[in-house]
């Protein structure tokens, strides 16, 4: 499904990534693992297009997209889920999710947006609860539960989570834990930067970034 082959990326004069290689397989869970500033956020946002200056091939479903802009990516089947999550802070969860609907038609043979927000909040029923609750009154672990929630309403075939697990209540981490390999075993493919291994024991690679340079396939 993805393919990237000789990934550079500057922040100004500054490059960060160095020549990265790597593709995630349909259904595929892949987990990047690094220190802090080892470039994996820098690496997700490259690949839906919303990060620094990049150089490098970028293949989706045999297309090359590195010159497609993020809004074209994510129509074209990628989600992406920011470790700072980005929601509406001041509209609700209902809100939130119905703003994403919105950016995804629906082809024929797709689920419509209710049908698709049922299966969502069947993943995520802290949510259900919720649902006319401004997101600036929910704790992290909840507003990352609806960051996901959001992403999976425009349709996504790939997922790219930066540390979707990180900083959040342990119940929650469980049940993010769980929604995720539910849609993996559903056929979702995910790329997942995190630091620890609460992903990364279920995946069927971990790729190890160093300082911009992948290092170690496990």
């Amino acid at each position: 499904m993805l393919f990237v082959e000789g990934l550079n990326a500057w922040y100004g004069q500054a490059q960060v990534l160095f020549d990265v290689n790597l593709s995630v397989g349909k259904g595929e869970l892949v987990v990047i693992q690094g220190l802090n500033g080892a470039g994996k956020s820098t690496l997700l946002q490259s690949l839906i297009g919303i990060g620094p200056r990049a150089q490098g091939r970028i293949e989706w479903q045999d297309l090359p997209i590195q010159d497609w802009p993020a809004h074209r990516r994510a129509r074209a089947g990628l989600g992406f889920v920011a470790e700072d999550r980005r929601l509406f802070t001041g509209l609700s969860v209902k809100e939130n999710l119905w703003i994403a609907a919105q950016a995804q038609p629906v082809s024929i043979g797709q689920d419509t947006p209710v049908q698709r927000c049922d299966r969502i909040l069947s993943l995520f029923p802290q949510l259900q609860a919720m649902l006319d609750r401004p997101a600036s009154q929910m704790s992290g672990g909840e507003q990352q539960m609806l960051a996901l929630a959001r992403t999976l309403m425009t349709g996504p075939r790939l997922l790219l989570l930066d540390e979707p697990c990180e900083g959040i209540a342990p119940v929650l981490v469980a049940a993010m834990r769980d929604a995720l390999l539910q849609l993996a075993r559903e056929g979702v493919a995910m790329l997942v930067a995190e630091q620890n291994n609460i992903l990364a024991r279920h995946a069927q690679r971990v790729l190890v970034l160093t300082s911009g340079r992948m290092q170690t396939v496990v």
